[in-house]
């Protein structure tokens, strides 16, 4: 009798996820939230870097703290308000978009 070759993975992230997140609707919600902490943090981040500003020029600009500017750039801060990221948007020369998007495919009203 021939047994079928079971197919393994040695992607970290897969198997971490087939651990801890596969199955377990909160624990992906979580996941998704802190991806898109981090998705802002790096926007931010990047877009001060590419205008060659310190966190502390920018802040002078915007008009808060440098440590403000700090916390936005961190990925586990979630207090990301609207009108301080418009606020640093446009003294980027860039805008916020926001959208609202159904949580399942194929699910919204209309």
């Amino acid at each position: 009798m021939i047994m079928a070759k079971r197919k393994t993975t040695k992607d970290a992230v897969k198997i971490l996820h087939g651990r801890y997140i596969k199955g377990k609707p909160k624990r992906l919600e979580s996941l998704k939230k802190e991806h898109e902490a981090l998705d802002i943090a790096v926007q931010i981040y990047n877009i001060r870097k590419q205008a060659d500003l310190s966190q502390k020029q920018l802040a002078n600009l915007v008009g808060t703290t440098q440590s403000v500017i700090s916390r936005l750039e961190d990925a586990d801060y979630s207090g990301h308000s609207l009108q301080m990221l418009n606020r640093i948007a446009g003294v980027l020369h860039y805008k916020v978009e926001v959208r609202l998007v159904p949580e399942k495919p194929g699910y919204a009203f209309g």
